[in-house]
């Protein structure tokens, strides 16, 4: 079959050579060959490049459509691929004056291994683009380039950058409730510095995607080895919870999975808890977000006991997300990752500081979405929401004629048949101190808490959809930094000076609130987190139905 495609390809090139022969002439070196892309916003980032420098191979613009009359597969990608070309004057893209480039091989490798790239099916027309490969590499001492080659190669770039790296579609995306807008790449940008600058084999080095896509991707490869490779056997406890000193035949058993896992490097033979296995204990804890004691109890097994394949799966999901995430930003900003229940504060992509979050409760949601902080609000007034006057101010207000005083509230009018509810500034205001605003739909912002004490449990659900930041002292000075009409001091007396004042920032801060259940920290190490919101299970399955439909 593939012969056959060759040969029709070469048969109806050699009748349109005489007739058709747009962009044949070799092409001397344009000096002002260069690609100016224009900017787009911060978020939205493009990776620019320049031509190729080859500039005395190239082919009649005809031959194209030769290509796709034959490989009608790859149609949808016919007006990409010759915009690419006819900005490069139809000269090869892949091949120079000594022939295959290396980018070619390493490029190929990824399309023709999908499945490291957490997608369960195979590129149309893979085995022509593997047969291409090996025919040309057994004939390249007599031939420069292959048109053939040439094109397919191209085509199927695009559709590799389709799938593995931009991922579901818009609808999809916002089908799992996902409305932070997905970035948007120059495909035939990234191709063009793709072939100017050779990379290693994976590209992580200039990959048009979120850095945690790459990461994630190593890691797949080690939970697949671990699914093949041992048996998960089920550790099951012979005791409540074990500590340093203990001897049982089960620590060695997990002292086995650690080691697997790497999260312990001594002996996996002996049966005592000792101070290596404590350091491993709460390294493996730390990763999966317990309380990182160094106790082994029944949350620290359970998950010690969830096998390899579903953690496939769950880097899988979070390998689609990091799809959809902008590639890099040089600017500030805020990071909340809902299943972390932590703020990550960001410059230019390095990692400032991190800080506890309180987010909302299965029933109340926290919204993933991407906002820009534009005001800081110190001794805020709580405006409560309606469905809270609802469900809780008025029934309290039935119980105890004097609930609106006894929390600080009033009552400023009505709306809608309810009344309308404010709390009062002070320290045992909802909203705490100080509250953070990104204008937005969902009625979401960052603010503080008078509930310290939340902050210290391992997971933490427990708001109405706002986030609850642990440290609002430190981001506001954050924010505020480069505003020489505040400091340290004057923060400090308005977040305690009982009258809400507004802030305008001079400039916005980007704020990303999304949902990672699988991710890569600063050390290097994979981390998981429950699903509290049950979303990886329904992403899971609309992938295998994408891949399935394919």
């Amino acid at each position: 079959m593939n012969v056959q495609k060759t040969l029709l390809f070469l048969l109806v090139l050699s009748s349109l050579w005489l007739g058709c022969n747009q962009g044949a002439k070799q092409k001397k070196k344009n000096p002002t060959d260069s690609l100016h892309t224009k900017a787009l916003k911060e978020w939205n980032k493009t990776i620019p490049g320049n031509f190729s420098e080859q500039t005395e191979l190239s082919f009649d613009s005809a031959r194209l459509d030769t290509f796709f009359r034959i490989y009608k597969n790859l149609e949808s990608y016919q007006q990409k691929v010759k915009k690419f070309y006819k900005n490069r004057t139809y000269r090869f893209a892949w091949f120079d004056e000594k022939g295959l480039i290396e980018q070619a091989g390493n490029l190929t490798d990824r399309m023709l291994n999908l499945k490291d790239e957490g997608i369960e099916r195979e590129l149309p027309y893979s085995k022509d683009l593997d047969s291409l490969i090996n025919a040309y590499n057994q004939h390249k001492d007599t031939k420069i380039t292959n048109e053939e080659l040439e094109f397919m190669l191209t085509s199927q770039y695009f559709l590799f950058a389709d799938i593995a790296w931009q991922g579901m579609d818009d609808a999809n995306v916002k089908a799992n409730d996902w409305f932070v807008p997905k970035k948007k790449i120059s495909y035939s940008d990234y191709l063009d510095s793709l072939l100017k600058h050779p990379v290693n084999k994976s590209g992580a080095d200039i990959e048009p995607v979120y850095r945690q896509y790459e990461q994630l991707r190593g890691f797949l490869k080690k939970y697949r080895e671990l699914a093949t490779q041992h048996q998960w056997h089920k550790i099951i406890a012979d005791k409540k919870s074990y500590k340093p000193g203990d001897s049982s035949i089960v620590l060695s058993q997990i002292k086995k999975r650690l080691f697997y896992l790497g999260d312990y490097t001594g002996d996996t033979l002996t049966n005592t808890y000792d101070s290596t296995l404590f350091i491993g204990v709460k390294s493996f804890q730390s990763r999966h977000g317990l309380n990182p004691d160094g106790a082994i109890g029944n949350g620290t097994i359970n998950e010690l006991n969830i096998l390899p394949t579903e953690r496939v799966k769950q880097i899988v999901v979070n390998m689609e997300r990091s799809r959809w995430l902008p590639v890099s930003l040089n600017t500030d900003y805020l990071a909340v990752n809902i299943p972390e229940f932590k703020l990550h504060v960001y410059h230019a992509d390095s990692l400032l500081w991190s800080c506890n979050v309180v987010v909302g409760k299965a029933m109340h949601k926290t919204v993933i979405f991407h906002g820009d902080v534009k005001y800081v609000v110190f001794s805020p007034y709580w405006n409560v929401p309606p469905s809270i006057v609802k469900n809780e101010i008025i029934p309290g207000m039935r119980r105890d004629r004097n609930y609106i005083a006894k929390h600080n509230m009033e009552i400023t009018g009505k709306s809608g048949g309810l009344p309308s509810v404010r709390q009062k500034p002070g320290p045992k205001n909802s909203l705490g101190l100080v509250k953070f605003l990104f204008p937005n739909s969902y009625n979401i912002y960052l603010h503080d808490s008078p509930s310290k004490s939340l902050y210290n449990e391992a997971s933490r659900a427990f708001s109405h959809g706002c986030i609850r930041v642990s440290e609002p002292e430190k981001l506001a000075n954050f924010l505020l930094r480069n505003d020489s009409t505040w400091n340290k001091e004057s923060i400090h007396m308005a977040m305690h000076a009982g009258k809400e004042k507004y802030v305008t920032l001079k400039k916005t801060v980007p704020v990303f609130i999304a949902y990672f259940t699988a991710f890569i920290d600063r050390d290097g190490k994979i981390n998981f987190r429950k699903d509290i919101y049950d979303r990886d299970d329904r992403l899971a399955k609309m992938l295998m139905e994408e891949n399935s439909n394919k």
